[in-house]
């Protein structure tokens, strides 16, 4: 896939945020149209192809009374920060991943992906059953925005290196580029970390200011291109176990509207989540066939001892949020740390047993 027609028009800095001042949403015969602002560059697999349906359900299902105008990365603001977007007004609805603005609140990362955490269908569980969805209001609710799971990337792929990493001495002041609380247990085990948006990465790989990154995986990370920089694709994500894309709204147009197509938006997110899921599932081994075969890409598994210190400083990261003086980030690791013990459980007796037993016994021509 060629990166550039992936990333067309896809701008990164500051460019669009000149185009904030735009008319308001517009009500014409009873039809309301908002704008949603996204992180993703245009077109691309998975995530913003996921935006972008999301909007289509959105617009088919409420029979054309709710249409919404996708923004990509860059077109109207910088990708990060497309949250701030619909807290100042400048769109109604966001597409992007909670934990790049975990700086407003350490709390937000836990519904992207936590290290040695929740798999997706743990997170879920979590966040739709256990209560998580009622302390992401709550943090939310600070700023007037309503957040939804809206996609989901399975477990995710390690991370790009132009050197082979075996121990953890080899990562000491490797320029790294991941997000969240994963960024943090990197830089305990000695990276020096940052975060860039998707469309951003790979310049800054093939500049030479990054030495590693990681992104989603083999189907996000093939439209990258980053196979075309570094050759060593290392697995698996032990700070991305389950990762959840969110849709934010502003709370008070989303209030506003009449309960149909709030339900709608509610409704519409969940099925893109669903499908989002699919489609990386269905093509991430089909993409990592095509790097392996046509690009020479090398695939590693992440050594024993990188491992075990990842889960040493995973434990650092959450237990110092859990004992923080913020009460919400506070709240939510307690809620998120009672919810993994207990769905562990089930994964544990069931779903590793089998999966041991499958690749063990099992295999079909």
């Amino acid at each position: 896939m060629d990166r550039r027609s992936v990333l067309k028009k896809t701008l990164t800095t500051g460019v669009g945020a000149g185009a904030a001042v735009l008319a308001a949403p517009a009500f014409s015969q009873g039809k309301i149209e908002w704008r949603m602002v996204t992180t993703w560059p245009k077109n691309f697999p998975g995530l913003g192809v996921g935006a972008e349906n999301l909007v289509k359900r959105i617009n088919i299902m409420s029979a054309g009374r709710l249409t919404i105008k996708v923004y990509s990365a860059g077109e109207l603001v910088p990708p990060l920060q497309a949250l701030d977007a619909v807290i100042n007004g400048t769109a109604e609805m966001s597409h992007g991943a909670a934990y790049y603005w975990q700086n407003k609140n350490v709390g937000l990362s836990f519904f992207t992906g936590v290290p040695y955490g929740m798999t997706s269908r743990e997170h879920a569980a979590w966040v739709r059953i256990l209560g998580g969805q009622q302390i992401w209001d709550e943090i939310y609710d600070q700023f007037g925005v309503q957040g939804f799971l809206s996609g989901d990337t399975g477990t995710q792929a390690g991370g790009w290196f132009r050197k082979e990493i075996n121990k953890v001495e080899d990562i000491k002041g490797l320029r790294f580029r991941t997000p969240g609380l994963g960024g943090q247990v990197w830089a305990k085990l000695g990276a020096s970390v940052t975060n860039l948006a998707a469309g951003q990465i790979f310049q800054a790989l093939q500049a030479g200011t990054l030495d590693a990154a990681e992104f989603v995986g083999p189907y996000n990370d093939l439209a990258l291109g980053f196979y075309q920089i570094a050759k060593n694709y290392y697995f698996p994500s032990f700070i991305e176990p389950g990762l959840a894309t969110e849709a934010v709204v502003n709370k008070s147009k989303y209030k506003a509207l009449p309960a149909d197509l709030q339900e709608i938006i509610r409704t519409a997110c969940q099925a893109e989540y669903d499908q989002v899921a699919s489609d990386i599932y269905a093509n991430d081994p089909r993409a990592l066939e095509t790097m392996v075969s046509k690009h020479g890409v090398k695939v590693h598994m992440f050594s024993d001892e990188i491992l075990s210190a990842g889960a040493k400083a995973s434990a650092e990261v959450l237990t110092g949020v859990r004992n923080s003086d913020n009460a919400l980030a506070k709240k939510t690791a307690e809620s998120f740390i009672a919810g993994l013990n207990l769905l562990r459980q089930r994964a544990e007796i069931t779903d590793s047993p089998y999966l041991r037993a499958r690749e063990k016994f099992f295999k079909l021509k």
